[in-house]
C-alpha cells in the first residue's frame, strides 16, 4: 500500500477478468491499439492446463488498485530455460500496463522485483509477456502504426515509467516495413534469378496435411539457426504443439516456404497475413458472433499487410552464398503470392535483433525501413 494505491495478487476468476480487461480502459483513446482476443490472453496466463510454458516456468500476476478501480498490472516470472540459456539469476517481468502515474508504476515494479529477489534472482529483464516467443519488449518508437499479428503495442509514457525505476535498455528489436506491390530493386531480382537456376536448391510450400511433421521440421531448423542469438530460448515439443494449434487457422501453405539444399531441408520462412486487420472490430470477443466473422474472413483472407515473423538457415550454411540465395528467393516468391492472391501492399519483417547482421542486410537489400523499435530493459536486483 502506498499513496492510496494497493497491489494485490491475481487469485480469483474475477481478478483474472479484471487483469485481462484493464487495457480496454487504458487504450480507449488510442486509435492504433488493436484489442487482443480475450480468450488468447486467458490461455496465456491460465497455467499449465492452457499454456505449456508453465511446465518449465512460474509466474505471479498483480493488479494495482486505487479507490476501488484497477490502475495497473504486472507479472513476474522465473523460467528454468531462461536460467539455463541466459544465465543464473535472470528473472523477468511482463504484462505491464499502467496509468500515467509514476507512483503506480513504482509499486508494480517494486512488487515484481521483491518476488524475483525472493526467488533468488539477481536481475530483472523485461518486459516479456510472458516469454520471448510471445510479446517481447516495450514499444519505444512507431506508436503511429497499429501492431501486426503477434506484436505488442504500448502507450508512449511507459518508457519513462520504466526507466525512472532504474531500468536501462539492453537489447532493441526492430520491425522493418516496406511496400511490396511493385517488387524489389533490379539487383535483388538478379540474385533471385541466379538462385532459381541453382540445381542444388529446391523450394517448396509447407504441406498443411502433414502439419505436425512440418512444424517439427521448422522447429528443428529454427533451434539450430537461432541458437546463438541473444535471448534465444528453445521451444519444447509441447510448446511447438501448442503454438501449432494456435497458428494453424492462420497458416496458408503458399505463405510458408521450406528450402532444401541437395535434398536436405536447411531453411524456412514463415509469413502470416495480418490477422489484426480481421480482429480489430471484434473488441476482443469471439462470442457470440466473432467466431463466425473471423472464420469467414480467414476462408479467403484479403489483407493490407503481411508479416514475416520467422526465417532461418541452418548454421552450417549461414554467411554463405547459398544462404543469401535461399533467403531472397523465399522473400520474392512469397511477395508475389501475397500481392496476387491476398491483396497485400505492405510487408513487415521482424522482429529483428539490433545486432543481427544477416537479417539487417536482407532488410537493406529489399530497401525496407525500420518502422518500430521494441526495447528490452534490465535492472540489477
Amino acid at each position: 500500500m502506498g499513496g492510496g494505491i494497493e497491489i494485490r495478487p491475481v487469485v480469483s476468476a474475477a481478478d483474472r477478468k479484471t487483469f485481462i480487461d484493464l487495457p480496454w480502459a487504458l487504450y480507449a483513446h488510442d486509435p492504433n491499439w488493436v484489442p487482443p482476443l480475450k480468450s488468447e490472453v486467458a490461455g496465456l496466463i491460465g497455467g499449465a492446463k492452457s499454456n505449456p510454458w508453465f511446465e518449465h516456468a512460474e509466474a505471479v500476476f498483480w493488479l494495482a488498485w486505487r479507490d476501488g478501480k484497477p490502475v495497473g498490472r504486472i507479472s513476474a516470472q522465473v523460467d528454468q530455460l531462461v536460467l539455463k540459456h541466459m544465465g543464473a539469476g535472470t528473472g523477468q517481468f511482463g504484462m505491464f500496463e499502467c496509468v500515467d502515474d509514476p507512483a503506480v508504476a513504482a509499486l508494480l515494479l517494486d512488487t515484481a522485483e521483491t518476488w524475483l529477489k525472493a526467488k533468488g534472482m539477481t536481475r530483472s529483464l523485461g518486459p516479456f509477456s510472458l516469454s520471448i516467443w510471445d510479446e517481447p519488449g516495450l514499444l519505444v518508437s512507431g506508436f503511429e502504426l497499429p501492431p501486426t499479428v503477434m506484436m505488442g503495442h504500448h502507450l508512449p509514457y511507459y518508457e519513462g515509467l520504466i526507466e525512472n525505476r532504474g531500468y536501462a535498455g539492453v537489447k532493441d528489436l526492430y520491425t522493418y516495413e516496406l511496400p511490396i506491390a511493385a517488387g524489389f530493386p533490379p539487383a535483388f531480382d538478379r540474385i533471385v534469378a541466379a538462385a532459381e537456376k541453382s540445381s542444388r536448391i529446391r523450394m517448396r510450400n509447407v504441406d498443411k496435411s502433414r502439419f505436425a511433421e512440418e512444424a517439427a521440421l521448422i522447429l528443428d531448423i529454427l533451434n539450430d539457426a537461432w541458437s546463438d542469438n541473444w535471448g534465444f530460448i528453445p521451444l519444447t515439443p509441447s510448446e511447438v504443439a501448442y503454438v501449432g494449434k494456435k497458428l494453424k487457422p492462420i497458416v496458408f501453405e503458399d505463405l510458408i516456404r521450406i528450402c532444401e539444399v541437395d535434398g536436405e531441408p536447411v531453411a524456412f520462412m514463415i509469413t502470416l497475413p495480418d490477422v489484426n486487420e480481421m480482429t480489430a472490430d471484434l473488441d476482443g470477443r469471439l462470442l457470440p458472433f466473432g467466431w463466425a466473422k473471423l472464420l469467414w474472413r480467414l476462408h479467403k483472407p484479403r489483407v493490407r499487410r503481411m508479416r514475416v515473423p520467422l526465417m532461418g538457415v541452418r548454421q552450417t550454411l549461414q554467411g554463405s552464398r547459398l544462404a543469401s540465395f535461399m533467403a531472397l528467393m523465399m522473400v520474392e516468391h512469397v511477395r508475389r503470392v501475397a500481392v496476387s492472391d491476398y491483396g497485400a501492399t505492405q510487408g513487415e519483417l521482424g522482429w529483428v535483433l539490433d545486432d543481427n547482421g544477416p537479417m539487417k542486410s536482407i532488410a537493406e537489400i529489399i530497401q525496407s525501413k525500420i518502422s518500430k523499435t521494441y526495447r528490452i530493459y534490465e535492472k540489477a536486483l
